[in-house]
C-alpha cells in the first residue's frame, strides 16, 4: 500500500501538462485526485481517466477557488495535498515594451492565482493539523529570463510566496515548497515549438542535452509530497536538466 493511498489531492491546471501528469501519477499511488482547471471538458477527460473528480476552477476567480476546495472537501472529507500548477507563459518581448495588459494577466494567473488558492486550502490543512502544497514556480523563478519579464516577476513571486508561506505554518503541520522546472515538453512549450522556435535551441542550453517531461516533472511532485522529503520546507527545487548550474 502506498503513502499515498486514500489521500485527498487538489491539483489546478489539471487538465495539462505539469497537472494532468501530477494527476496520473497520484492516482496510480492510490489517491483520491480532484482536477482542477478553467478547461473543463479537458479537466473531466483527465478525471475519466484517473477515476477522479474534475471541477472548474479559473485561479483568477476566488469564488471559482473556494467552491472548488469546498466540493472537494464535501465528496472526499478532507484536503491532504494540494499541487498548485495553473500557468500561462505570457508574451515574447524586451520589458519595456511588454504589454501592460498581458503583464497584468500573466501576474494575475501565475503569481496571485497561486496565493488565491493557497488562501483557500491552507486553512482546511490547518483544521486538519497537516498538509502539503507544492507550488509550480519554473527555472525562471530563480534567474533572469531574457524576453519573459512578466513570467519570470512571477515564478520569482511564487517562489518568495512559497517560502514566506512556509515559515509561517511549517510549526502548525503543513510543508509548502515549490517545484521549479526547466524547458519541460508541455502545451506551452509545444507551443513555442509549433510556433517556430528550433527545438535544439532550447537543448543546446540545457547541459543534459534535452528537454524534461512532464512525467518527470511529476515523479518530483509526489517526491516533495511523500515522506522522503519529510524534512523539507520552503524549499524550490530546480528540475532543469542542469539549467541553472551555471
Amino acid at each position: 500500500m502506498s503513502e499515498f493511498t486514500d489521500r485527498v489531492v487538489f491539483i489546478t491546471g489539471g487538465a495539462s501538462g505539469i497537472g494532468a501528469s501530477s494527476a496520473r501519477a497520484f492516482a496510480a499511488q492510490g489517491a483520491h485526485v480532484v482536477v482542477g482547471d478553467v478547461q473543463l471538458e479537458r479537466a473531466e477527460q483527465v478525471a475519466r481517466e484517473v477515476g477522479g473528480l474534475a471541477v472548474p476552477c479559473d485561479v483568477r476567480d476566488d469564488a471559482m477557488i473556494a467552491a472548488a476546495i469546498a466540493r472537494t472537501v464535501a465528496k472526499f472529507g478532507a484536503l491532504d495535498i494540494a499541487i498548485n500548477a495553473a500557468g500561462v507563459g505570457g508574451a515574447e518581448v524586451r520589458t519595456a515594451e511588454y504589454p501592460t495588459d498581458v503583464w497584468d494577466a500573466v501576474i494575475d494567473i501565475n503569481l496571485t492565482g497561486v496565493w488565491r488558492c493557497m488562501r483557500h486550502q491552507i486553512p482546511v490543512m490547518l483544521a486538519a493539523g497537516r498538509g502539503t502544497i507544492v507550488n509550480v514556480s519554473s527555472v525562471a523563478g530563480l534567474g533572469g529570463f531574457p524576453r519573459h519579464s512578466a513570467y519570470a516577476a512571477s515564478k520569482h513571486g511564487v517562489v518568495g510566496l512559497t517560502r514566506t508561506a512556509a515559515l509561517e505554518y511549517g510549526r502548525k503541520g503543513i510543508r509548502i515548497n515549490a517545484l521549479c522546472p526547466g524547458f519541460t515538453l508541455t502545451p506551452m512549450v509545444q507551443g513555442m515549438l509549433d510556433a517556430g522556435l528550433p527545438e535544439s535551441e532550447l537543448t543546446a542550453r540545457v547541459p543534459l542535452g534535452r528537454l524534461g517531461t512532464a512525467e518527470e516533472m511529476a515523479d518530483t511532485v509526489l517526491y516533495l509530497c511523500s515522506s522522503a522529503s519529510s524534512f523539507m520546507v520552503g524549499h524550490a527545487l530546480a528540475v532543469d536538466g542542469g539549467l541553472s548550474a551555471g
